[in-house]
């Protein structure tokens, strides 16, 4: 696509203005380059927007997945930025929405980012140029489309929006209500109700911990390795994966039928992004978005990123150094792999993770233990400064406990001592 040399290229776009948007573009002005970031709704902060309002219809989007009562699942020491942590006047480490989104907010004004966002204004098309990209932006105060021309794309938009149905035979049969966990607000619907949720990750296990407080009965389905711990809920039954509903319930895969009113699936989301042409030369397959180095640069047209696809991570701290490694290549300070490289390096990862057992496309950018490998694979490659070791240390002490400590874990209080220590108090 572009022959011109990247340091003499300026103009940056960042789609979305959420955890990772403001991150590309907070890096991007400190780099000296020219950068705006289009957000499509009325404020920053992308899905840690608490909003009430469902669609009126199966086409309308919903761009928010927080409910009522959500606090984080990890602490806020972990989930600051490396340059601007969580102010320590804040006493409880797992906090509410509401304070991560006025959190957001206080970084944007910190490093002065709202001259740079262009709030009500949707990217719509974007497709590349011979040398540079077209970006099509509909201004929702004013009613109009215009194209903009840029020079690097960062793809911000988040993957909170799309939610990933299951396909389960008689989902069209079952009378009751079925939700994704995406339009769940509130716990207070399901008064005296007897639900059904599926799937045991965070969200599923959240919301069963908010549901059973109100509802007759909750079945919990999933096929977790380990037994997730629900014996503190006294009217949770767990059971393993649904084999097919029926009008009044489902059979599950052990041979048992329970019935129930509602069904809430607790099952993920799928990478979406609307906005991008074909030719821009990227594909999603089951999850897999390719071909894609490092898992943020784009292959076939490198001066496109994307921030924050990697799931089972420390999700700031990620999104951040993907930012400031792609950076290093956009402001001529590293040169960029030749296409066949890339293309080696990816197939090599891919290789390494198939042998590993992730044979799942789903599963292309999940990290988990791979993170920090990951983490430091950036870091060497491009000498930008790595998460620090305290983080990582903190991050490992939290992992899984939403599924054996959900009624205990969030009492636990974090201190940063220095960048390799933490002290931890139980309320």
């Amino acid at each position: 696509m572009n022959k011109t040399p990247m340091h003499e290229l300026r103009r940056v776009c960042v789609i979305g203005a959420g955890t990772a948007g403001l991150s590309a573009l907070k890096n991007s002005l400190q780099a000296g380059l020219e950068a705006v970031a289009y957000e499509r709704g009325a404020e920053i902060g992308g899905t840690w927007i608490f909003s009430e309002e469902l669609p009126k219809d199966e086409h309308e989007e919903v761009h928010s997945s927080m409910y009522e009562g959500l606090r984080t699942n990890l602490p806020k020491e972990v989930m600051g930025y490396p340059d601007y942590p969580y102010p320590t006047d804040i006493e409880d480490s797992f906090i509410t929405s509401r304070q991560v989104l006025e959190f957001l907010h206080s970084y944007a004004d910190h490093f002065n980012l709202r001259p740079h966002i262009k709030l009500q204004h949707e990217v719509i098309r974007v497709r590349p140029r011979l040398n540079d990209w077209e970006v099509y932006v509909w201004d929702h105060n004013n009613n109009t489309c215009d194209p903009v021309y840029y020079d690097f794309i960062y793809v911000c938009n988040g993957h909170y929006t799309e939610p990933d149905m299951p396909s389960i035979d008689g989902m069209d049969l079952f009378e009751g209500q079925q939700i994704h966990s995406h339009v769940y607000r509130k716990a207070e619907k399901f008064k005296d109700q007897t639900v059904l949720i599926i799937g045991a990750g965070p969200s599923g296990m959240d919301i069963t911990n908010h549901i059973r407080k109100k509802a007759r009965h909750v079945y919990l389905s999933h096929h977790l390795p380990t037994t997730p711990n629900t014996a503190f809920m006294g009217n949770v039954t767990q059971k393993p994966d649904v084999e097919r509903f029926t009008k009044m319930g489902a059979v599950f895969k052990d041979g048992s039928e329970e019935s129930f009113d509602h069904v809430v699936y607790c099952t993920g989301y799928k990478y979406s992004f609307p906005c991008l042409s074909t030719d821009v030369g990227i594909q999603v397959i089951d999850n897999f978005v390719q071909p894609l180095w490092k898992h943020c640069i784009n292959i076939n047209n490198p001066t496109m990123s994307f921030i924050g696809l990697p799931f089972n991570v420390i999700p700031t701290h990620i999104f951040d150094m993907q930012v400031r490694f792609t950076l290093k290549f956009y402001t001529g300070e590293r040169q960029l792999p030749t296409k066949e490289q890339m293309i080696a390096d990816l197939e090599k990862e891919q290789g390494e993770r198939w042998e590993c057992g992730f044979v799942n496309r789903k599963k292309a950018h999940q990290m988990g233990e791979r993170q920090f490998d990951y983490y430091n694979e950036l870091a060497n490659m491009t000498g930008i400064e790595n998460i620090k070791p305290v983080i990582l240390k903190l991050m490992k002490d939290c992992g899984k406990k939403y599924i054996f400590e959900l009624d205990t874990y969030r009492n636990n209080r974090y201190t940063v001592i220095d960048d390799e220590h933490f002290t931890k108090r139980a309320l």
